[in-house]
């Protein structure tokens, strides 16, 4: 592929709300890997993740990130819920949303979609398949995907 078709890489900040240790160690990992890990900022549930937006108490002064990573299946609040409330806030419903999850279930899927998810991603099992997700994940995210800075703005 030309580089001219290729556009320059952006930096994006990424927000994932995870409460699997194991997917938050391979995640960090993947992202090493490919020299992202200073780029991700990690919530362990839908509360944390809802008060890191919005800037809430310990995330005060904290800058709005690019891209969103969300589990479905996460206390206090659910991926699902934190979604809904992304997309009816005016302030963040130009986020980018993509669900990161176990769930294959076909109800799942549509539900992500309904409620204003990008991208519905099935988390692999194994450590070498994250990185080549990481990898497809950036050139994708980075490369090819225009995405809103964090006024909204293309």
């Amino acid at each position: 592929m030309s580089s001219k078709i290729m556009s320059p890489l952006k930096i994006v900040e990424i927000l994932l709300a995870e409460d699997n240790e194991d997917d938050i160690l391979m995640l960090k990992d993947a992202f090493e890997e490919k020299k992202l890990l200073n780029l991700l900022q990690v919530v362990k549930n839908g509360a944390e993740a809802l008060n890191y937006l919005h800037k809430r108490g310990q995330f005060k002064g904290g800058k709005t990130p690019g891209l969103v990573l969300l589990d479905i299946n996460m206390p206090k609040k659910n991926g699902f819920e934190v979604l809904e409330e992304i997309k009816n806030d005016p302030n963040l419903r130009h986020l980018p949303v993509v669900m990161l999850t176990t769930s294959e279930r076909e109800e799942d899927i549509k539900k992500s979609y309904s409620l204003g998810a990008c991208s519905h991603i099935v988390k692999p099992i194994k450590s070498e398949s994250f990185t080549r997700l990481i990898d497809d994940f950036e050139l994708y995210w980075a490369m090819i995907a225009k995405i809103p800075d964090s006024n909204g703005e293309l």
